[in-house]
């Protein structure tokens, strides 16, 4: 990889409004609160132990460890103006990101078949999701997320670095940093189209599936109960994932030829800034489990506190 190039650190031209930085500090301090607070109670709280919320933890460690891929170091540039990376930082911020992004969709992806059967084969729910199942989904979502990551940040990195070392956005990205490049790289370009069009598509086709399976069963519900509970069931869900993948397909998914990096760039913060912030928000909001284990944390926290005095 060395031999392949002169460039040994990249500059961050991404974002230089200063104020920014209060708005990134308080989302990146509200996505710690609410992702390790979320993490907290589903470890306190034994009525959580179930594998909608074996996933939910696993989504907010993630969404806390990709957050911090890229929100302090863009908040570093901010304040004092660092915006140089070395050339192995870059890859490293790289790498770790798009693991962690592939790991997320994946999450997401294993999360809607688990509300199919939830909503589908309630009476077989615990015997199809046992502990095991949860236990393998949860692997493959990293094993997959890795080959990605692997895959992607080789293919960026093996390019040669000659011209330029100024990369038009706040973190590196694959797309912004393949820009740079000063070898031929349309093959480069093609296998990232087609690398994130199979993950994007094979996520989001086991997800459209799960939901019309899901649909088609709440249809034929009679009770007007268990209708209400079976789209309470999946409501943030679908939330968390219509928001998630609006912003990758924006991202990812556009020829080279009609990119815009000011669009990336908002994509950007979106997803790497907003979206993790978000999902705690999203699955506690209208989640009355998630209340009620809050409540019952505050409650014996109030109870210790009043002990000790």
């Amino acid at each position: 990889m060395g031999n392949n190039t002169e460039v040994s650190e990249f500059i961050l031209l991404g974002l230089t409004s200063a104020p920014l930085f209060i708005m990134f500090t308080l989302i990146y301090l509200v996505t710690l609160a609410g992702n390790l607070g979320m993490m907290t109670l589903i470890l306190l709280d034994s009525r959580l132990h179930t594998p909608m919320y074996f996933f939910l933890s696993n989504l907010s460690l993630v969404d806390v460890c990709y957050s911090s891929t890229v929100t302090p170091k863009v908040m570093a540039g901010l304040l004092m103006e660092d915006k140089v990376i070395s050339y192995h930082a870059c890859a490293a911020q790289m790498f770790f990101l798009v693991l962690l992004v592939t790991v997320e969709s994946y999450l997401l992806t294993a999360m809607a078949y688990d509300r199919y059967a939830a909503v589908c084969k309630p009476l077989h729910y615990p015997t199809v999701m046992t502990t095991r199942v949860c236990a393998h989904l949860a692997v493959c979502c990293y094993v997959l997320g890795f080959l990605t990551a692997a895959i992607g940040t080789g293919d960026t990195f093996c390019l040669s670095f000659c011209v330029s070392n100024v990369v038009h956005h706040f973190f590196c990205d694959i797309p912004a940093v393949m820009t740079l490049a000063c070898s031929d790289k349309h093959l480069n370009e093609l296998i990232i189209f087609l690398l994130s069009s199979f993950n994007v598509s094979l996520a989001l086709l086991v997800i459209l599936v799960s939901y019309l399976f899901i649909f088609a069963t709440i249809l034929k519900m009679h009770s007007v109960g268990g209708y209400q509970k079976a789209l309470f069931t999946c409501a943030s869900h679908l939330m968390a994932v219509s928001i998630f993948y609006g912003t990758i397909m924006i991202m990812y998914l556009q020829p080279s030829s009609s990119r815009s990096m000011d669009t990336d760039k908002i994509a950007s913060v979106f997803y790497t800034m907003v979206i993790p912030m978000l999902n705690p928000v999203v699955y506690s909001l209208r989640n009355r489990e998630v209340k009620s284990a809050f409540k019952k944390v505050v409650e014996q926290g109030k109870y210790s506190q009043g002990l000790v005095f």
